[in-house]
Order: C-alpha cells, then structure tokens, then sequence
C-alpha cells in the first residue's frame, strides 16, 4: 500500500505534553460496529470472566546521554542492547562524529564510537558495563521523552513517574509500552474482580518506533527489531485462556507484535526469547489477539498501519476522524482505544 493512503492531519493542539489525573480518567474510544466515547476506567465493562490481559511489563531506562566530543556538545539516544558494554544509538550531531572518538559523560563515564551506520546511528562500547553501566545511564542520564513531546518542552521529575507504566518491572524499554500508561492498581483491581487473568510479556521498545517511514510503498519499509520474552507460562496461560473461549485482550501494540511473532498458524503462543521486526499493514491475518487497547498514534506510522490492519483500514480513518473532532488527545501522554477486530 501507500504510505500516504495512512496520513491524517492532526491539530497540534491535541498532542498531549502531560497525561491526565487519575491515569484512568483519560477518554477511551471504543471502536466495534459503532464507535462509542467511553472512559478508561470503565474498561472492566467490555472484559469478561475467561479473558486474559497481556501486557509489557518493560520499564523505561534513562537512555538519553549528553557529553562532550573534542569541546563540541553531542547527545546520544540509545535504542538497541548488543552487549553488557555496547549499545546502538542515535546521535546528534551525527555527522560530526567519527569511528574511534570518544565522548565524554562525566569523569568516570565515556564511550567510544566503535562504528558508524546510516541515519544517524552509531555503535558505541562504553567504559561501563553490566549493572555498572545502568548505575552510570540512572545518574547521567535522562527520560528519553518522545520528540513530539520533547519539541515541546524540556523533560523534568515528573516524567521519570509519568512516564512508566504500573506494570514496568524489566528495565530495558527507551520508549515506554504507552497503552500500559492508563493503568493504576485500582483499575487493575476492579479488571480482576471481573475473572480476568493479567498476564506479563516483556517488549523492551526501542527509539525505532518513533522513526518516519522513509518509503512511498510499505512493500519496501524495513522494519526496526525489538527484544522480547514470553514465558512458557505466560504462553500456557494464553493458550489456556483461548481453549476455554476466553479473548486475548493486548494492552498495547507491543503486547500484540510480540504475540503474534510467537504465535503459529493454528493459533498457539510459543514460549518466545529474541527479536522480532514483524511488520504490520492491511492484509494481515492475525493469529493470537481478539482485542487491542492502544492509544493514537502518528500520521503514516507503522503503529498506525497495524491498527488499520486490525481494525480494518476505513474504520480507522473514520474513528481518528471522530477522535479529532471530539478533541481526542493524541500520542503517549494521550488518550486510549478500545479496538475490536475487522469482521
């Protein structure tokens, strides 16, 4: 398909910089054969006993560096973990760096540019390693906020609360699982009252899924790839679930792209450890999830082309149309959706 056959045009004023209070006070779009303006608090009302609910229990790590390169200033974003010393990253300015340079964070903190990529990455092996090294990236460090948020306004204490989820327990994620970010103990308390089963994946996001799709055609899209786990017994009680009639219920896109990367063709979740870049577009047969809490996402996304996927593509353009007008608040501070699959 065509990258702009996904494009909206969004009012700036509706991306949101900071989540509301309580987290479950946020709009909850429900998008079924009607589409219907609801709460995230009142979630409970469309679960039923028998389902499960996956979610991604990565946490967010403070993955934003800023140093010194020969007196110039550089800022590294990390987004991939190759190693106990050595990550890829995303550098600014990128073009100014070179292989074998170092950059220094503080005095007992460097890396070196041990290889250089194409967009702006580079490979850097740090001075640190291990538990050291995440010791060294929490005091150095800093939320990695999203640009659409970051272009606004600078990051400060309250997103290291804001912006992780009530589930993050797997540090790993520079970008947060953001369907996970409406959910307070309270919520998940009156979720389980109705005989749902939670039930934990780990998708440590990377900083690729906020990178634009450079192509005309999806067919060309090389999509970025991501660690994740699934337990044998989370995949147990998955499969459990669905043999009893239950729906799976992903919170999440993560959530959904993990469970289907591990999910064979006659519906059954593997146990799963490694990485996956499945890529998501209309046309897609989906194997392991019945429904998808997500929030909304950007014009020409990949996230955007995998909910049009599942949701169907009209159906999509109509509910973010409705989001708009209804003055929806947009991206991961943002409000929610409740999907139900294309029939």
């Amino acid at each position: 398909m065509r990258v702009d056959d996904f494009d909206f045009t969004l009012p700036p004023e509706l991306i949101a910089d900071r989540p509301v209070s309580p987290r479950e006070a946020a709009k909850l779009l429900v998008v079924e054969d009607e589409i219907t303006d609801r709460k995230v608090g009142e979630l409970p009302d469309f679960l039923k006993a028998g389902d499960v609910l996956v979610f991604n229990d990565t946490k967010v790590i403070p993955a934003r560096l800023r140093g010194m390169r020969r007196m110039a200033k550089v800022e590294v974003t990390l987004h991939k973990n190759v190693s106990l010393d050595t990550w890829h990253a995303f550098a600014k300015p990128a073009k100014k760096l070179k292989t074998g340079d170092v950059i220094q964070f503080a005095d007992d903190f460097t890396a070196l540019v041990s290889q250089k990529l194409d967009g702006g990455e580079v490979v850097l092996a740090f001075s640190q390693a291990g538990p050291a090294l995440m010791e060294c990236l929490i005091r150095y460090g800093e939320i990695p906020l999203p640009p659409y948020i970051s272009s606004i306004r600078a990051v400060d204490e309250q997103d290291e609360v804001d912006y992780q989820t009530v589930f993050a327990r797997e540090q790993g994620a520079v970008a947060a699982p953001t369907a996970g970010l409406h959910f307070t103990s309270e919520l998940l308390t009156a979720i389980e009252a109705k005989g749902v089963t939670c039930v934990a994946t780990t998708l440590h996001v990377g900083a690729g899924t906020f990178l634009p799709v450079k192509v005309d055609d999806t067919d060309d899209h090389v999509m970025h790839a991501e660690f994740g786990i699934i337990t044998e017994e989370a995949a147990d009680q998955i499969n459990t679930c669905r043999a009893a009639g239950g729906r799976v219920v992903s919170v999440g896109t993560t959530s959904l792209r993990l469970l289907e990367s591990a999910t064979g063709s006659d519906g059954i979740v593997q146990a799963f450890r490694g990485e996956t870049d499945i890529f998501i577009t209309p046309g897609y047969r989906f194997k392991a999830v019945d429904l998808l809490m997500t929030n909304f996402h950007l014009p020409k996304s990949t996230l955007f082309m995998l909910v049009s996927a599942f949701c169907g593509f009209e159906k999509m353009q109509s509910a973010y149309a409705h989001a708009i007008e209804n003055n929806y608040r947009f991206y991961s501070y943002g409000d929610s959706s409740l999907l139900y699959p294309a029939s």
